[in-house]
């Protein structure tokens, strides 16, 4: 019953998460495609997606105010922005078509993103219920179903535009599901971060880029990952972000459980370690079993940290600052998909994709040994 209550108050955000998390499945899944279809190496591609990260950065940084334009609106479209962004990614044979289709689905992508969480940590408050744990399964479950579904049709010899077209339409019928979960105007008129305030900012922004950079780093290169380094087929390749997706989707249901009975940090420690251990085994493991278990782990470490943070500092910051505060943890926190594309290509290219997520493992290590117990000093959270 208190599931369902729940699911009940959660009922509109649901689906700005579903449509993030189909999105960069489909696409991520499809990404040894996309990346041989335009010819780039490694470094190229991860400087493409280094450019195409300001779309949601700035996107991030500007929600309040697309959120004042656009009204209700404006996750809608956000949602196609995304669609269309991807469908063009598919079709693109240039890198510099691909870094332009990839910066306006990026872009509505960061949209969303900012006013869905913003939505959730207002529900929160409102019902003094624990929802974002609940709201990112979601996402993480939609995300490994997208994965899933497009490594069967790659296996099928499905091309990307035929799966980008499908994601389309599935992505226009949840915009016009999303419709009215920004939070209220009135809740908008907030001023400048005050200096506690901006400090709490800044912690929790660097522990969720750390989530994301790992999340990002998984999503973006397992694929290569197993089919490349490991030897594994299309469908096996599929796989690395399927299971991440999965597991991120069963940690964060029992992260929801959680969250009433033990401090929000010391499930982020305990989750940031587990998920490093998950990497580094990924990055070492001898086969493609091996690695998927590796990034299965991981997944289901890194699953709850982001939410966690997301939703403390939504509760710490005075609720006139709630969405600039997040806003603003959201840029920093994507600032993995900023630099994170291009520290992994660029490793890759020269040591090795083997030494890219051991890259990896150590910075989440050293994320829950320094940065989390900061932020709980801080808080008493």
């Amino acid at each position: 019953m208190t599931f369902k209550l729940d699911l009940a108050l959660s009922r509109k955000p649901l689906a700005g998460f579903a449509a993030i998390g189909v999105a960069w499945a489909t696409y991520f899944a499809q990404v040894p495609v996309v990346k041989a279809h335009v010819g780039a190496s490694d470094a190229q591609y991860g400087l493409a997606l280094l450019l195409a990260a300001f779309g949601a950065i700035a996107a991030m940084w500007l929600a309040p105010l697309c959120r004042r334009i656009a009204g209700g609106f404006a996750v809608p479209l956000g949602i196609v922005a995304i669609g269309v962004g991807m469908l063009a990614a598919g079709m693109s044979g240039t890198l510099v078509g691909l870094t332009c289709a990839m910066l306006l689905a990026s872009t509505g992508s960061g949209v969303v993103d900012v006013l869905v969480n913003a939505r959730v940590s207002e529900i929160e408050e409102s019902s003094g219920r624990s929802l974002m744990n609940l709201n990112h399964a979601l996402y993480a479950f939609a995300y490994a179903g997208g994965a899933l579904a497009t490594g069967a049709l790659r296996q099928a010899g499905v091309g990307p535009v035929v799966s980008f077209l499908v994601l389309l339409v599935v992505l226009l019928v949840l915009a016009g599901q999303a419709r009215d979960i920004a939070p209220p105007v009135q809740a908008e008129t907030q001023g400048a971060l005050q200096p506690a305030a901006r400090t709490l900012v800044l912690l929790t922004g660097g522990i969720v880029l750390m989530a994301f950079l790992t999340e990002a780093a998984t999503e973006g290169w397992s694929a290569l990952h197993l089919e490349r380094t490991l030897g594994g087929g299309p469908g096996q390749g599929a796989m690395g972000p399927a299971a991440l997706g999965l597991m991120m989707g069963l940690g964060r249901l029992g992260g929801h459980l959680l969250a009433a009975r033990l401090r929000d940090t010391t499930v982020m420690i305990a989750a940031a370690l587990v998920s490093a251990c998950g990497i580094a085994i990924a990055a070492i493991a001898p086969g493609v079993a091996t690695a998927l278990a590796g990034f299965a782990i991981a997944g289901l470490g890194i699953s709850v940290v982001a939410p966690l943070a997301m939703a403390l500092i939504g509760r710490v910051v005075p609720e006139a600052q709630r969405l600039t505060a997040i806003s603003r943890v959201s840029v920093i926190g994507y600032g993995a998909f900023f630099f994170g594309p291009p520290l992994m290509g660029l490793v890759a290219e020269g040591f090795g994709l083997r030494i890219a997520f051991v890259m990896i493992a150590g910075l989440l290590a050293i994320t829950a040994v320094l940065l989390v117990p900061a932020l709980a000093r801080r808080t008493s959270a």
